[in-house]
């Protein structure tokens, strides 16, 4: 890192070490006895090596490979319960001075009508999300003037607070420098989320040609700094598809392990979204596709390797699929997405960013989650009350997050149901919500939850632990 006054600056191979990655993917494939022995290791929330990892990566056997899976959905119920945390992006600019391959909204696209939402826009959109049900955004910018502007940005989320009763604002933004992020922090930022798209850096050159982002080592480093500005909480991940997947899963679990070493936390989030078309690309081919399996397979792995983490996905995914991957890991899912700037106040959507294919408003997925077991949630207490950074690590490393999220999904759930829920799902949601609170072990705790859960019954709004 840099001296005392200047802007800090590490270097790339001390995150990723891309030489180490390509040994790894090239590791055979472990035999049943060593599946076990790690899986055995994964259970007690004790995580993965690299080289654990590598050897799960390049499991085939399905026999083997379901055990995985369903090791990785015992390491997620014993941290995160049953509940999956239901959000959705705002996008409040495509204008974009960067020239990636992959995206709609990259520089070269001509055809692309292009938008920079003022904050009155973005207050009608906050709203509009409200409206649904939603409690917590994630605003997201493409890096032109008015995404790579703090002002802007910083505007954006107090738009969001001021015109609307959302309660956390996450941001995927261009990256800063320090002083940048903790305005943006100061602002009430939630998440800081980025992601690398490629951990290759031959890849990474080849598929960002033009751009602020063309600088490897800047965008690799950004969480660094935004840890050093002051957010606790970061969302990293690849961009499945634009090299080998093994490879990107383990400079994934790198980053991961450096930002832990530095900070005494790794990253709250991890996503994992897979390439999709997007109008007017330049790539017309994804060049290292995966199949449906490959995704089972990541998902398992990052829970098992950092069981702490909320493992996130996209509506990019079809419904099936997502409904199955939150049984194996996924512990946060959006809903009901636009992927351009005003796409829900309006119902045009002209300028997207890139092909959703799950297009199921948020009462259908939560009528899906419901019918697959699982309690939804709209909880924003961790980040309003304290609970990130190397704290929250601590907490989730030990199974006690569960303490504090089992709770919350139930009374923020609630709220959903008093406030905004058809009738069917007012009607099976309460009956989950009963089942959930015989599942707080601790009485004193149950009691304080039910009395909460009264209180919202009588008109209170936002209660939480």
């Amino acid at each position: 890192m840099a001296s005392a006054g200047k802007e800090p600056n590490w270097e790339p191979t001390s995150i990723v070490n891309p030489d180490h990655l390509e040994q790894l993917v090239g590791s055979p494939p472990p035999s049943s006895a060593a599946v076990e022995d790690i899986l055995r290791k994964a259970r007690n929330l004790q995580g993965l090596t690299l080289e654990e990892a590598a050897s799960l990566l390049n499991l085939e056997d399905e026999h083997l490979l379901t055990r995985v899976y369903a090791a990785a959905g015992e390491v997620k119920e014993k941290i995160y319960g049953r509940r999956i945390v239901l959000f959705a992006p705002l996008y409040i600019s495509n204008r974009c001075t960067n020239n990636c391959l992959y995206c709609g909204f990259r520089r070269d696209n001509r055809g692309l009508k292009r938008r920079a939402l003022t904050p009155e826009e973005i207050g009608r959109e906050a709203r509009a999300l409200a409206e649904k049900g939603f409690k917590r955004v994630l605003l997201v910018a493409g890096e032109g003037p008015e995404g790579t502007d703090v002002d802007y940005l910083a505007e954006a989320i107090r738009a969001v607070y001021r015109h609307s009763p959302l309660r956390i604002v996450h941001i995927n933004v261009a990256p800063q420098k320090v002083a940048g992020f903790r305005r943006l922090k100061e602002a009430g930022a939630g998440v800081y989320q980025c992601f690398q798209e490629t951990y290759h850096p031959p890849t990474y050159k080849s598929m960002h040609p033009g751009g602020a982002k063309a600088d490897y080592g800047w965008r690799l480093s950004c969480m660094h700094r935004a840890m050093q500005a002051g957010f606790g909480d970061v969302g990293i991940g690849p961009l499945l598809g634009l090299y080998d997947y093994r490879f990107e899963v383990l400079g994934t679990l790198s980053h991961a392990a450096a930002l832990e070493g530095e900070f005494g936390a790794g990253p709250h989030t991890v996503s994992v979204p897979r390439l999709r078309p997007a109008l007017g690309a330049a790539l017309k081919e994804i060049p290292y596709p995966l199949r449906d399996d490959d995704l089972r397979k990541i998902v398992a792995v990052f829970r098992l390797a950092l069981p702490y983490v909320g493992i996130v996905l996209s509506t990019r995914e079809r419904p099936e699929l997502r409904d199955e991957l939150i049984n194996i890991g996924v512990s946060q899912m959006s809903a009901g997405s636009s992927v351009s700037p005003g796409g829900y106040a309006r119902e045009a959507e002209p300028a997207a960013q890139f092909e959703v294919d799950d297009h199921r408003a948020l009462e259908v997925v939560l009528q899906a989650i419901l019918e697959g077991g699982m309690l939804p949630s709209f909880c924003t207490a961790c980040y309003r009350a304290g609970r990130t950074g190397a704290p929250f690590t601590r907490l989730a490393r030990g199974g006690r997050i569960q303490d504090f999220c089992l709770p919350n999904a139930l009374l923020s759930f609630k709220e959903y149901l008093l406030e905004k829920a058809p009738f069917h799902i007012r009607e099976w949601g309460e009956r989950v919500i009963q089942a959930g609170l015989g599942e707080i072990k601790e009485e004193s705790l149950r009691r304080a939850t039910e009395d909460k859960l009264r209180q919202l019954e009588q008109g209170q709004r936002d209660l939480y632990f």
